[in-house]
């Protein structure tokens, strides 16, 4: 077995069907398996999946949330490939996307995991595709805004290494949870994710804990789409409690020797900053909500059976084949993933949303559908 790839699911039944789907044209021709492991959903998500794929994959199915980290292990435990790809449930990937990795891990030695350019569902760059250790430097200079005010430093800008270009391999030390190649003997060796992590934090746990074990950790810049935790609604307090308490885990695991008079600053940064992040998010939702229900949309349907497509807009819906459209919708029948990926990426501009007709379900998948 050359690539064993590992799904947690919780709820995102119709963007788990897309990474499914996605991973199984991924690894067409490649000995490779897919694990997915929900974690009691509570709805028809399992039922669904394993009628549309049959024995395509390997299901487990859990009788609670045990989290992120032990469900991956789960999944882990019983994972043959040489490879192990840990992806999230809201993602979409492509056959580059792994030969790109397995070429980059067989000529480089010393490379233990590989993270992925990654986009959002309406072609935005995602900063946290390459980032370096929450160190309390890197703590202190994201916590208080330096990394904001200084968005291109390598001093202070450590925490999403945006000085570093988009579009070129580099090492890095965190792997984004979303996307993690990893070596297979590796990730069993130094004992998978630390279940201590129930959702936020076991990936840059992980990725530091490969480099303690002498390997580096690399950036490529092959494409993914990851919708960016529409099944985990990050606007939500519960969000920003987990976030925020699973760095001060990973703080206090791995530099339990700084005084605690700064381990005490950082903590009351830390919950001042959770706080401000919970009263903006409440503050600005029913202005974002009146928002999105007053837009226009002006479609326009990429698609050889554009019939099909039309029912499933509103009757009043305008309908175009120029460059005025708000809303493109991109008919899977007609284009793989990766072409699809390719779409996205090129036409990407803040004016524009993206959505994918998917034809097995005869319905639109938007990124935003899940909140």
């Amino acid at each position: 077995m050359l690539v064993s790839i590992i799904i947690v699911n919780y709820r995102v039944k119709f963007f788990l069907e897309q990474t499914i789907a996605s991973s199984l044209e991924a690894i067409e021709g490649i000995k490779g398996e897919i694990i997915v492991i929900d974690n009691n959903s509570g709805d028809d998500s399992m039922e669904f999946i394993r009628h549309r794929f049959r024995d395509s994959i390997t299901i487990i199915e859990n009788k609670e949330n045990v989290g992120f980290a032990r469900a991956n292990n789960q999944g882990i435990k019983i994972a043959q490939g040489e490879f192990i790809l840990i992806l999230n449930p809201d993602t979409i990937i492509c056959r580059k996307n792994i030969t790109d990795c397995l070429e980059w891990m067989r000529s480089h030695a010393d490379c233990g995991g590989i993270g992925v350019r990654m986009i959002d569902g309406n072609g935005k760059f995602l900063p946290e595709s390459k980032r370096s250790f929450t160190t309390p430097w890197v703590s202190f200079c994201k916590i208080f805004g330096l990394s904001s005010l200084f968005p291109m430093s390598p001093r202070f800008a450590r925490y999403h290494l945006r000085y570093l270009p988009e579009k070129e391999a580099h090492e890095i030390e965190i792997l984004a949870g979303a996307f993690m190649f990893i070596r297979g003997n590796l990730l069993k060796k130094v004992g998978g994710f630390d279940e201590t992590f129930f959702m936020y934090g076991e990936d840059i746990d992980l990725s530091y804990r490969l480099t303690l074990e002498g390997y580096k950790n690399y950036y490529l810049p092959t494409t993914i789409i990851h919708y960016k935790g529409e099944s985990t609604k990050k606007d939500s307090i519960r969000y920003v409690k987990v976030f925020y308490e699973a760095m001060l885990i990973f703080f206090k695991k791995h530099f339990p020797n700084y005084s605690i008079p700064f381990t005490i600053l950082i903590r009351m940064a830390i919950y001042a900053r959770a706080s401000a992040a919970v009263i903006r998010r409440i503050a600005t939702r029913p202005f974002s909500k009146k928002k999105n229900d007053n837009r226009s949309c002006i479609w326009k349907i990429i698609s050889s059976h554009p019939e099909d497509i039309r029912p499933l807009l509103s009757s009043t819906a305008s309908i175009t084949n120029d460059n005025k459209a708000t809303d493109i919708v991109i008919d899977n029948r007609d284009h793989d993933y990766a072409s699809i990926i390719a779409i996205i990426d090129k036409e990407a501009d803040e004016r524009l949303r993206f959505h994918i007709y998917s034809n097995e379900n005869n319905m639109i998948i938007s990124p935003k559908m899940a909140l």
